[in-house]
């Protein structure tokens, strides 16, 4: 269902595209497999906020670090039943790493393969069409407003406990906030590569690899820790003043200063 729901903003995208402005989808959208660096920035930008969230979380109190992953299988023991739990104990028990490099290499694999195409679905809303539709705006002012859209279309989603089971009421304005945080990160990476499918790349890239911030913490709640909670606030925000820095120094000139999309 989730799946499905994430190819919504896809299809009323080339519906309005082509069924009322009658006009091309792939370069007006920014339909585009011409790779650059920014591709790679967009896988590899993902697990490494995850991570940064993990280190930022362990400053919260009650959080610690638990190699063990205790604080991962106290979660679950809410998801499955105990004798599925005994299973996972044992399966991460006998492998010859850490699970967390293996759920980096999964997630990493994931996220510019099916993850990608899923997120796809989402990004050619957001950052195909909303990104032109509102580029008039500026960038700071169009990317908050498509996170705010963004963040109000999780909600259904996040009122049946994606993402904050504990707090599902709380966690759609956790969600549309993250949102306004993340947005500007994505329009960046879509302008600079200047193709949605990076776009769709970090997308994927980041649903892939954000269950790392959380997998050897134990303690806090889903508002805390996480790349949803404010552990993961805290380090968007940082980002987000990283890029701007980089754009202002930039010898291209700044993106955040155009006013319509290059692509």
């Amino acid at each position: 269902m989730t799946v499905f729901y994430m190819f919504i903003p896809m299809i009323v995208a080339i519906i309005v595209q082509k069924g009322i402005y009658k006009e091309p989808i792939k370069e007006p959208l920014g339909i585009s497999f011409k790779l650059n660096r920014w591709f790679l920035v967009a896988w590899l930008l993902p697990p490494i906020t995850a991570f940064a969230t993990f280190g930022v979380s362990l400053f919260f109190a009650g959080v610690e670090y638990s190699p063990q992953m205790a604080g991962m299988f106290e979660r679950f023991k809410y998801l499955l039943t105990p004798e599925q739990l005994e299973q996972m104990r044992n399966q991460t028990s006998i492998l010859p790493i850490h699970p967390i490099w293996i759920g980096l290499l999964q997630g990493l694999v994931a996220g510019i393969t099916i993850n990608a195409v899923a997120g796809f679905g989402e990004e050619l809303g957001w950052r195909g069409f909303l990104q032109r539709e509102f580029a008039y705006m500026g960038f700071w002012k169009s990317s908050m407003l498509i996170g705010f859209i963004w963040g109000v279309w999780h909600a259904p989603i996040i009122l049946r406990g994606h993402n904050y089971p504990e707090h599902p009421v709380t966690g759609v304005f956790m969600m549309i906030a993250w949102c306004i945080l993340l947005a500007p990160i994505f329009s960046y990476i879509r302008l600079r590569a200047k193709s949605v499918i990076a776009a769709a790349i970090v997308h994927g890239s980041l649903n892939g690899t954000a269950g790392l911030a959380i997998m050897v913490v134990k303690g806090g709640n889903d508002l805390i820790i996480g790349v949803t909670g404010l552990a993961g606030f805290i380090v968007l925000v940082l980002v987000n003043f990283g890029l701007f820095i980089y754009d202002r120094a930039s010898t291209k000139g700044p993106v955040t200063l155009q006013v319509k999309p290059d692509a």
